[in-house]
């Protein structure tokens, strides 16, 4: 017989909600720094300074604690995400690079946290992590498909994939940052690498130019010469 997992309780009260707010910051820096195994619910707790029968009162274990924080996550990447779309077909091609690799950097404790405990999943038995994936990569075909509206569906998902790879070599570039010299140099490259294969990108799905007037008019009037010859019958 399957068990359910409990989950955690919504908060009614902007007060409840930024007390929920709080235990959901202190519980990603524990998990990010400790792993989803060592860290405790004490722990998590003590680090937003509240008292452990708060954290249980809105999360009734690690599992629905781990749940929200998954969850919180997917939420805040589709987001920016979403803010970016809005300006996407107006932005350069640097600036969008600059704004796709910010996301994952941005939410830094966030993402720590998440892989910390899809890791602790075994192999393949974690939906949490597709999940997430499968709602990036929308967003993200729907930036390239925004800013190239021309844009074949399999190559706007084969792109937004690739996308996708470069925002996390982002993320993992700012994580090295701190302790290795050459960290601002990888992700300045990383964006220029981007920025180029944006602009390649759009002009790939770019619409067709529609040829000027009086060069619509010569076709036309080509097209209407050929066919008056095609119908005048032949002399004998």
């Amino acid at each position: 017989m399957s068990t359910v997992r409990p989950s955690a309780r919504t908060p009614q009260r902007e007060r409840g909600r930024r007390r929920v707010a709080a235990l959901l910051d202190a519980a990603a820096a524990v998990f990010a720094e400790k792993g989803y195994a060592a860290a405790t619910m004490t722990e998590i707790a003590a680090r937003a300074q509240a008292p452990i029968g708060s954290l249980y009162q809105f999360f009734p274990g690690k599992e629905a604690l781990g749940d929200a924080l998954i969850r919180r996550y997917t939420e805040l990447a589709v987001d920016a995400l979403a803010a970016i779309e809005a300006r996407a077909d107006a932005a350069t091609p640097d600036a969008l690079a600059a704004a796709l690799l910010g996301v994952f950097v941005a939410l830094r404790r966030e993402r720590a946290a998440a892989i910390a405990l899809v890791d602790a999943a075994p192999r393949g038995a974690d939906p949490r992590g597709e999940a997430f994936r499968h709602a990036v990569l929308a967003r993200i075909e729907a930036i390239l498909t925004r800013r190239a509206p021309a844009l074949a569906r399999e190559r706007a998902a084969a792109a937004a994939a690739a996308v996708l790879q470069q925002m996390k070599s982002a993320a993992a570039a700012a994580e090295r940052r701190r302790g290795v010299a050459d960290g601002d140099g990888v992700h300045a490259e990383l964006r220029r690498m981007l920025e180029l294969y944006l602009a390649a990108i759009a002009a790939d799905g770019a619409p067709a130019a529609r040829p000027p007037r009086a060069a619509r008019e010569r076709v036309a009037a080509s097209r209407a010469g050929s066919g008056a010859r095609a119908a005048r019958p032949r002399r004998r």
